[in-house]
């Protein structure tokens, strides 16, 4: 299993000998996918509607020019259209949370989170603790944050996820909910509602790019006070979308950066490289077969951003 997993990463991580396929904008889609029910109930528990939420993180941005500032200003440091940025802001605000927060709010949350005190942990076991257990001794080749941390959620999948390990069970759920969620499972935090495990993952290219102290798993309340920042987070929401885009070229032979759908439904879902080998692997049967190749497609979340992309350039563009 371990040579398997090395295996697997290095193929994830290692960049492909063909040119990428511009992938044009607009969705795939006739109509809109399914929205997931969790995120309908979370609406109506609020007495909102999507199309509410959409208006009011649209009116957010729109009315914020030091918010659009800081969007154009990481953007071009991170060599990306902003509208990426702003698909992502407008999809989390319409679906998962609701933007009630102004600029300020965000940071004044962060600077709470920099006192406070817990850690990242499973039922008694800290993260660091957990992967310094054998099964992670695959990932110990890797020293970047993305490489790292890729292998780990890889070796959990394979050999923690739904299983009983050592006399102890491990939940069928997802590395990051486990692990990075101490309050409860599925929180995302701050302007980009970013997961804790997304900012560690993306740390490296943050404190290259950005000059920004690299994160530790060991210090929860740093994480915290990083996503929770407007300042940091947008850093850490571009290097997120930088790696979709490099990991959907690379891979799938696809270029996605003039498509924020599908950018935005990457920042929904996560999971890029894997995605990207799936959707790799699918093509090079189609191709094989001489059928026409599969284009990236939007979820729901992506669907909403395409089809407001014009409007949503307009504010940006002021």
């Amino acid at each position: 299993m371990a040579i398997l997993i090395a295996l697997t990463m290095s193929l994830t991580w290692a960049p492909q000998a063909f040119s990428a396929e511009l992938v044009p904008p607009g969705n795939r889609n006739a109509k809109q996918p399914d929205i997931p029910g969790a995120s309908t109930r979370r609406t109506q528990a609020t007495k909102s509607t999507f199309d509410a939420k959409y208006e009011r993180i649209r009116d957010l941005i729109a009315d914020d020019a030091k918010l659009r500032g800081k969007i154009v200003s990481v953007s071009k440091l991170y060599k990306i259209d902003p509208i990426h940025i702003v698909g992502a802001l407008v999809g989390e605000h319409t679906y998962n949370v609701d933007a009630y927060d102004r600029l300020q709010t965000y940071y004044v949350k962060a600077i709470s989170y920099a006192g406070e005190r817990f850690r990242f942990e499973h039922g008694g076991e800290s993260v660091v603790e957990f992967v310094e257990r054998p099964e992670f001794e695959v990932c110990k080749e890797f020293s970047a944050s993305a490489k790292l941390w890729g292998c780990r959620e890889e070796v959990w999948e394979a050999e923690f996820r739904g299983k009983k390990v050592s006399g102890k069970s491990f939940p069928d759920d997802r590395f990051g909910a486990v692990f990075f969620q101490p309050f409860y499972a599925g929180q995302t935090f701050g302007l980009g509602q970013l997961n804790p495990l997304t900012a560690l993952t993306h740390t490296d290219r943050v404190n290259k790019v950005s000059r920004l102290r690299k994160l530790d798993a060991g210090n929860a309340s740093e994480v915290y006070k990083a996503i929770m920042d407007p300042d940091s987070t947008l850093a850490y929401m571009a290097a997120t979308i930088v790696d979709s885009i490099e990991n959907y070229r690379d891979i799938a032979g696809f270029d996605i950066s003039g498509n924020p759908g599908l950018t935005a439904t990457l920042y929904n879902i996560g999971s890029p490289a894997r995605r990207a080998e799936v959707l790799a692997a699918e093509n090079k049967s189609r191709k094989s077969r001489g059928q026409k190749l599969k284009l990236p497609s939007e979820n729901y979340y992506g669907w909403l951003v395409n089809t407001h992309e014009d409007e949503l350039r307009a504010i940006i563009e002021r």
